[in-house]
């Protein structure tokens, strides 16, 4: 997690401005997005199939640019970034991706622990902190395996860990609880709450409304592209 003395550091995490976004030629799959997150809060981002909550958070990891508006991230104005500081900034960010994307050539272990391995940290300094992670997670047991013997709901729960395991500023989880079962979706939102706590800023897309209403958490809602409610808690 980046230092408190970091002067990109800002009140605002993620903050939208009048934001529009399409694919190509295309028509806008993202409309006048205009919301902030406050760095340390938790937001839920729903809607439904197709409303454009991917492309939400394509924007917010830097995997897509918009077309227009204005995006900040911990105070930096993202289309102003040069090529070498996207490393630094994607670095204080954690994604949980719908499609896993862990590398099949390594094991659990090594999968979560690579945010650790490739900001230069020792192995030594991280294995006992990766091994009680995969524990909590219910992959205690499945640590040396590797990602194609694994079911679906053990992926999603690695991914998870791997997300979550450097504390990262920012985390972004994208429908994290939709492979496991009711009582591990409870857990892994815990595991968030509990990061959180911590001072990650998190907006977890969900389509899942007892997820959604189980954390007094504000709600970010979208519909055909376009926020239709920010900040409101569940019903």
């Amino acid at each position: 997690m980046a230092d408190a003395s970091d002067d990109t550091r800002d009140a605002r995490a993620v903050r939208f401005d009048a934001v529009g976004m399409r694919y190509g030629r295309g028509p806008e799959v993202l409309s006048d997005l205009s919301f902030q997150l406050p760095s340390g809060s938790f937001h839920f981002l729903t809607g439904p199939s197709g409303a454009g909550k991917s492309s939400l958070l394509r924007l917010i990891y830097l995997a897509e640019r918009q077309s227009r508006g204005l995006i900040t991230l911990f105070g930096r104005d993202t289309a102003m970034l040069e090529r070498t500081a996207l490393p630094d900034i994607r670095r204080r960010i954690g994604v949980v991706f719908q499609d896993f994307r862990l590398l099949n050539h390594l094991t659990v272990f090594e999968n979560v622990a690579l945010p650790l391995r490739v900001a230069g940290q020792a192995r030594a300094s991280y294995a006992d902190d990766v091994n009680e992670l995969l524990t909590w997670v219910g992959l205690g047991d499945r640590i040396e395996a590797y990602p194609p013997t694994l079911s679906g709901g053990e992926q999603q729960r690695a991914a998870i860990a791997r997300a979550v395991i450097s504390k990262p500023d920012l985390l972004i989880a994208d429908e994290p609880t939709g492979n496991v079962d009711p009582a591990m979706a409870r857990r892994i939102l815990r595991l968030l709450a509990e990061l959180n706590k911590l001072g990650t800023t998190v907006l977890v897309a969900s389509h899942d409304i007892a997820l959604v209403r189980s954390l007094d958490a504000p709600i970010l809602e979208l519909a055909d592209g376009r926020l239709i409610s920010g900040g409101r808690r569940a019903a």
